[in-house]
């Protein structure tokens, strides 16, 4: 019997009215917001539920979102819904260590919005992103190796995806060079800041500082982690390796690859969009991906479940 892995989205996916069916359905979700709101100190039901500039703000995208995710994953797991492993893109990796408890909610928030924070303030003018598609990993990382300036690989989503971060003029740059050498298209993203670049080095060097008084526990069930594409086990690496993915490459095809390669036949993508089933499908068509950030599609996927059996 195959295995099945919960899998949570990152920052992009976000939308106002995200959450709110299980805030106004389940108690387990209500508490969650709360939680969540107490921890930062904001109104986060608000954040997500009202029509408001901030969501789209990385600061506060990062904490609704967690709070979503989060809502979600605790209905389900009251449901019986129970997973082999986890893994999450980029800010989703927050609900991958939530779902392999490995830290109180309460620090998991703490930390996000302070991951937001940070990563807004770290470069807020010059950065720019791209994605690039329809050329190979491998040359993408040449090209941005020589090509002058800042500029690297941020996320590496799927075959024929891939994104690329770093000084605006040096992805402008890239961004031609890749075109030239077959890239289908270069699409400059609207983003706040060069994510996932050498240039948030220092966001990451003060989430250690954070990180530091966090009590971590060992994951309950193993979590990919996005910048090694590795299974952690342990709770020695969490913090290094939370802080290394501020600035890291998100290795989020290698990690898929990992866990169809482990045996996973069901993916749960949970929280909003179907970015992740998306990637998923282009990797293997085969593959069951269920994706749930509405009561509907949960009780659909409940359903389903309860009829397969």
């Amino acid at each position: 019997m195959g295995k099945t892995a919960f899998i949570f989205p990152g920052q992009g996916t976000q939308y106002c009215g995200m959450g709110k069916d299980f805030y106004e359905g389940y108690d387990t979700a209500r508490k969650v917001y709360v939680q969540a709101g107490q921890a930062v100190g904001l109104d986060v039901a608000q954040l997500c539920f009202t029509e408001n500039e901030k969501l789209d703000i990385t600061e506060y995208t990062q904490i609704a979102m967690l709070a979503t995710e989060v809502a979600i994953l605790k209905v389900l797991e009251e449901k019986g819904v129970k997973a082999d492993c986890a893994a999450g893109l980029s800010l989703g990796e927050y609900g991958a260590l939530a779902a392999a408890k490995v830290m109180e909610l309460e620090a998991l928030f703490r930390l996000i919005r302070c991951r937001g924070i940070y990563m807004q303030e770290a470069y807020p003018v010059g950065g720019g992103m791209a994605a690039v598609l329809g050329l190979d990993v491998d040359t993408i990382g040449e090209i941005c190796e020589q090509t002058q300036g800042i500029v690297s690989i941020a996320n590496d989503n799927c075959p024929g995806q891939i994104v690329i971060t770093g000084e605006e003029t040096a992805v402008r740059a890239a961004s031609a060079k890749l075109q030239e050498a077959g890239a289908k298209r270069c699409i400059p993203l609207k983003v706040s800041g060069p994510f996932h670049s050498a240039l948030l080095a220092g966001a990451g060097e003060k989430l250690a500082g954070e990180l530091e008084s966090v009590s971590v526990q060992k994951p309950q069930i193993p979590y990919i982690c996005n910048v090694e594409a590795a299974y952690v086990t342990e709770c020695d690496s969490v913090k290094e390796l939370l802080v290394r993915q501020v600035s890291g490459t998100v290795r989020w095809r290698e990690s898929m690859e990992r866990m169809l390669a482990d045996g996973v036949t069901t993916f749960i993508e949970i929280g909003p969009g179907k970015t992740l089933a998306g990637f998923l499908k282009k990797m293997n068509r085969e593959v069951k991906v269920v994706s749930i950030g509405t009561v509907k599609e949960m009780e659909t996927f409940l359903g389903e479940s309860s009829n397969a059996t």
